[in-house]
């Protein structure tokens, strides 16, 4: 089956490839500043519902599976995409060190004029780090690229002391909530698997 990924994000990529998943990917070009709400859950969902269905315009093969996803970090009352620059980078992290978010992605599968819709939610604990921790990772340019300023399969790993929920969800795909979704779109996950070692 014709799997394509509406992401560019090279860590849903590799944990798709590391499930034994090999898909196309199709980035969506999707603005995301266009979705206004306070609601973090609700705001990941829609994000991944238009990238899906923004790639699902280009894609003339009606049983191609598409995959959209996107994640956002509910911290103290805010909603945390990507930092703007190095500034707000290095800020969020004093702010959120020694604290706990909750990194929600939301999730669309669409196969023909079949779609479905829903987000997979993690607690994040964060480490009490040192402002010279902060300005050397901020410095990488690492946190600059993804929702909430860090990762936990990169460099950001050691600064999160431990999560609560899916380990995938945080690197910006829940595997378990994929396989429930491309079921409910009648796809056997087994049949997926175009990549095994």
């Amino acid at each position: 089956m014709r799997v394509v990924l509406a992401s560019q994000s090279p860590a849903r990529l590799a944990t798709l490839r590391s499930a034994g998943i090999e898909p196309e990917v199709v980035v969506s070009g999707v603005d995301e500043d266009t979705v206004a709400t306070h609601n973090a859950a609700n705001l990941a969902a829609a994000l991944a519902q238009m990238k899906c269905r923004a790639v699902a315009e280009q894609i003339t093969d009606v049983d191609a599976l598409i995959i959209g996803c996107d994640s956002v970090l509910a911290f103290e009352g805010d909603v945390l995409g990507k930092p703007i620059g190095p500034v707000e980078a290095a800020g969020r992290w004093r702010r959120m060190r020694g604290k706990s978010g909750v990194l929600y992605t939301g999730h669309c599968v669409r196969r023909g004029e079949d779609e479905f819709v829903e987000t997979a939610s993690t607690i994040v604990h964060f480490a009490k780090i040192t402002d010279d921790e902060i300005d050397a990772y901020v410095a990488t340019g690492e946190p600059l690229h993804v929702a909430g300023a860090f990762t936990i399969d990169g460099l950001g790993g050691a600064f999160i002391r431990g999560i609560e929920g899916d380990h995938h969800n945080v690197v910006g795909l829940s595997l378990p909530l994929l396989r429930d979704l491309v079921g409910d779109l009648g796809i056997a996950w087994p049949t997926l698997w175009n990549r095994l070692p």
